[in-house]
This record gives C-alpha cells, sequence and structure tokens, in this order.
C-alpha cells in the first residue's frame, strides 16, 4: 500500500496522526535522522518549529504557548534551565491544541510540541514530520495533497543535510546532556 492510501484509510477513520514515524514514505527521512547527533537534530527541530510558530501566529496573533515553547526548549538547550521548566511550556504547547477545532492548526501545534521536544530525546525527531504532514493534508486536502507532501519531505531532507553540514555556524552553548 502506498502512502496516500494508507493516510486515505486514516482519514476515514478520523485519526488524528495520518503519517507512521515507520511508513514507507519517510523510510529515507528516518533513516536520515538515525544517522544524525543530537545537536544537529535539536537545530534542524527548532529551524522547522520556527516555520510552524510563524504560520500559527498569523493566524492566533495573541497566543504564545508555541513561542514560549520554543524560547524555553532553547534555554533548556542551552543549559539554562533545567528539563521540568521547558517540559511545562512544552505541555502547555499542546495544551494549545486542544483548544482549537481547526485540524491542520491541530497538528501544526502538536508538530511544533514534537520539534521542541528533540532536546529531551532523538526519538521526537519524526514527530515534527508526521504532525506537520498531517497538517498539509488538511490544508490542501486529500486529492490535492500529493505533491505538497512530497515536496515538504524533500524540504525536512535538505534541512537535515544543511544542519548536518553547518551546525557549527551559531556559537551556541550546549547543556552537557546534548554533547554526550
Amino acid at each position: 500500500m502506498n502512502w496516500l492510501d494508507d493516510v486515505k484509510i486514516k482519514l476515514k477513520r478520523k485519526n488524528q496522526i495520518l503519517f507512521r514515524k515507520d511508513c514507507e514514505f519517510l523510510e529515507d527521512l528516518a533513516s536520515l535522522v538515525e544517522k544524525q547527533n543530537r545537536i544537529v537534530l535539536v537545530m534542524w527541530a527548532f529551524d522547522l518549529a520556527c516555520e510552524s510558530i510563524k504560520v500559527l501566529e498569523e493566524k492566533y496573533p495573541h497566543e504564545n504557548r508555541p513561542r514560549d515553547a520554543l524560547v524555553y526548549s532553547k534555554a533548556w538547550a542551552r543549559g539554562e534551565i533545567k528539563m521540568p521548566i521547558a517540559q511545562r511550556k512544552i505541555l502547555d504547547c499542546h495544551g494549545f491544541a486542544k483548544e482549537i477545532d481547526n485540524k491542520e492548526d491541530i497538528a501544526t501545534v502538536h508538530a511544533v510540541g514534537q520539534a521542541c521536544s528533540v532536546v529531551h530525546t532523538a526519538g521526537h525527531a519524526m514527530g515534527y514530520p508526521i504532525y506537520d504532514l498531517t497538517s498539509f493534508v488538511h490544508r490542501y486536502g486529500i486529492d490535492d495533497c500529493f505533491e505538497f507532501i512530497e515536496s515538504r519531505k524533500q524540504e525536512y531532507i535538505d534541512k537535515l543535510n544543511y544542519w548536518s553540514k553547518n551546525k557549527d555556524i551559531y556559537n551556541f552553548t550546549w547543556a552537557d546532556f546534548l554533547l554526550k
């Protein structure tokens, strides 16, 4: 079964997440993610989260929870705060998703939360794409999303390759747990 058929089934079942981390469509991205060190994944995830936050801020200009999750996750990644403080902000971000009705925006908010959680564990890295791609299906519709989904996946790969090659462009002081 191709990814589009799988997504159609999930849509019919009204699943919240329309892609799986281990789906065949995302195998190349997942393989690339597995080869990266944690700092590369954190930079990649922060970059992606920034994109989604800009979209959300246009629609919800007075909503700060996604931006706060990113700000606090960056502080956590730099070792300036401890996990529980950032974790609370990430959970607040996910909480915002429960307060809105738009499926595209719900998925986008969860994508931000997943991106911010990469600081905690690399296992969250694929969370951003599965939620972000879900938002694209809701934005464009199942019959018109194919090209957008394919293109977006390539953007993830390109950005990951970029951060892999340019992880030192920012003079960040990283928390010790990220350097291990």
